[in-house]
């Protein structure tokens, strides 16, 4: 087996939270070689200030931060909306999804600085040294990877430990031991784990919700909104055209202020662990609300139903880091198929964390009110049912009848 090559230049996906901002210097330390910092703006607001001081404070010998809000909604965000993927029903792929476009664009930047190799922050039980490292043997094969929290030197094992790390090499950071959740943030979502969340039987503390409110602090008179979309994508939030960015951010504010999109779960990790996760999902929530909504008008009943199978696959591949999978291309073929005609409008009711339907229409609705009223006479006529039933049932009348015969000749 040939020896890894030496490594002169790294580039590190880097947030500038508490472990890139320790693995930092600790791959100078540990490897001799140069550190090329790589961050994306996808919508995380507050963790980004300072980061490119920050990096350079910590031995960053380049820093790049690449705006990529607008990619991440429109080629990320709006194909796993149209997609419907949800992950074991309440999990809305908020960390998933960004992590392909990171290490895409982290792969750029090592090309661009002419780096000998890839490294990355994830610890060694988590999914996302999966979702990064799938996206690298996809789009970079030929680079080396370096994974602190797998190689045999690193020897912090908690977050805590972490903390005294940074402490100890005075680099700045935002965590304390008093608030130690594990935070990731975008335009969709903001994540915690960690702390008092390790017990599924704690309920989440006021302190946990960054973006939303407490239902018990949310307002008491409702809210409603309505969302143009076309083609499953949407176009408009309350008759004002919007961009998609735009629209996360509008959709954020009203629907963290009512509290919608909190979702508390025990989760089937990847790697074989289960995990407790809570999230905050209010932008994500109301669209995917809207989106079904819209859907229920728009598409075929047996379309509908195969659409709700390739949901779940999407999901999984999502969550498995396989974004840059061709099943994952070709499924997008279908679903934007199922999308042609998903144009119209969903007007939603928020109140108290819910996200409750309160109209739709489009001018492809395939909804009959003429067929769907208890009036009698049209173009459904009553006694067509009766046949129907009759060959619909029969398998179930014969299977009835054998039984009965059976016990009758049962000795």
């Amino acid at each position: 087996m040939s020896q890894p090559k030496k490594i002169s230049r790294v580039v590190l996906a880097y947030s500038g939270g508490l472990d890139t901002s320790v693995i930092l210097p600790w791959l100078r330390e540990n490897y001799g070689c140069e550190v090329i910092c790589y961050a994306a703006d996808l919508g995380q607001g507050v963790e980004l200030e300072g980061v490119r001081q920050k990096a350079k404070l910590c031995g960053a010998k380049e820093i790049v931060v690449e705006d990529l809000r607008q990619t991440f909604v429109e080629d990320f965000l709006w194909p796993m909306l149209k997609a419907g993927a949800v992950y074991e029903q309440d999990y809305m792929l908020g960390t998933s999804i960004a992590r392909p476009l990171i290490a895409a664009r982290q792969v750029a930047a090592a090309r661009k600085f002419g780096a000998d190799a890839l490294a990355h922050g994830a610890t060694g039980k988590g999914n996302d040294q999966v979702r990064f490292e799938l996206t690298y043997m996809a789009l970079a094969p030929d680079l080396q990877v370096i994974v602190p929290w797998r190689d045999p030197r690193w020897t912090l094992t908690s977050r805590e430990s972490a903390i005294d790390y940074a402490k100890a090499h005075n680099i700045p950071i935002r965590q304390t031991k008093k608030k130690i959740y594990s935070e990731d943030g975008n335009l969709w979502h903001l994540s915690h784990e960690g702390a008092e969340l390790e017990d599924p039987w704690n309920e989440p503390l006021d302190q946990a919700w960054g973006i939303s409110s407490t239902i018990e602090k949310a307002p008491a008179k409702a809210a409603y909104v309505t969302i143009d979309f076309q083609k499953g994508i949407p176009v408009a939030v309350n008759g004002k055209a919007l961009s998609g960015v735009e629209i996360m951010i509008a959709l954020n504010k009203i629907g963290g202020l009512h509290g919608v999109g909190h979702a508390d779960l025990v989760e089937n990790r990847l790697v074989g662990i289960k995990s407790r996760g809570v999230y905050e999902t209010p932008a994500g929530t109301i669209l995917y609300k809207a989106h079904r909504m819209l859907e229920s008008l728009c598409l075929e009943r047996d379309l509908a139903h195969y659409k709700e199978l390739v949901a779940h696959k999407y999901a999984e591949l999502v969550y498995n880091g396989k974004w840059f999978h061709p099943l994952r291309a070709a499924l997008d073929s279908f679903v934007n198929t199922t999308q042609e005609f998903v144009t119209g409008t969903a007007r939603v009711k928020l109140y108290k964390g819910s996200v409750l339907p309160a109209g739709v229409k489009s001018p492809y609705s395939l909804y009959s009110q003429g067929m769907a009223s208890f009036t009698m006479g049209g173009d459904y006529n009553p006694s067509d049912a009766g046949g129907f039933i009759r060959c619909f049932g029969l398998p179930m009348k014969v299977y009835a009848q054998a039984r009965a015969a059976g016990k009758k000749r049962k000795p």
